[in-house]
């Protein structure tokens, strides 16, 4: 399985450290975000990684920002990505099982690594249900497409 990873200067740091524990675990992981500390502009990273998981170049995205808030919305903003911003496991799980998320944002700044390796593990071991989810999925991608 192949992960797009990106983000902004304030999760370098995070990056390398999921990017690291990916690989480790058998994952492909493609970097899409900056491996420098001066200051960037993270929506120009969440569009690489939400266009990234949209166009099959990479099956899953993790965005990672300071708070993980404005990298999430600016993946978002791509056609066809479900991204989730979350600070804890539980949400990160539900988010794949119920919502068919395809982009984890978290903050480098809200959370340590050990806890995002924790949301990291419980998103991607997670599988859509379908089913009545499917539903709820397709009528935010029909808003999507009406906007």
């Amino acid at each position: 399985m192949k992960i797009a990873i990106g983000n902004d200067h304030a999760a370098v740091e995070m990056k390398n450290i999921i990017k690291e524990y990916l690989e480790e675990k058998g994952y492909e992981v493609i970097n899409f975000g900056t491996d420098t500390l001066n200051s960037v502009d993270y929506p120009l990273y969440g569009e690489k990684v939400g266009n990234a998981v949209v166009s099959g170049e990479a099956d899953l995205g993790i965005a990672i920002c300071g708070t993980g808030v404005g990298i999430s919305i600016a993946c978002n903003k791509v056609n066809g990505v479900r991204a989730v911003c979350c600070s804890e496991p539980y949400s990160a799980k539900l988010s794949r099982i119920h919502n068919n998320s395809n982009v984890l944002c978290f903050g480098a700044r809200v959370i340590g690594p050990e806890l995002a390796k924790m949301i990291v593990d419980e998103w991607l071991g997670a599988e859509f249900l379908g089913g009545r989810h499917q539903r709820r999925v397709d009528i935010i991608s029909e808003i999507e497409k009406g906007n």
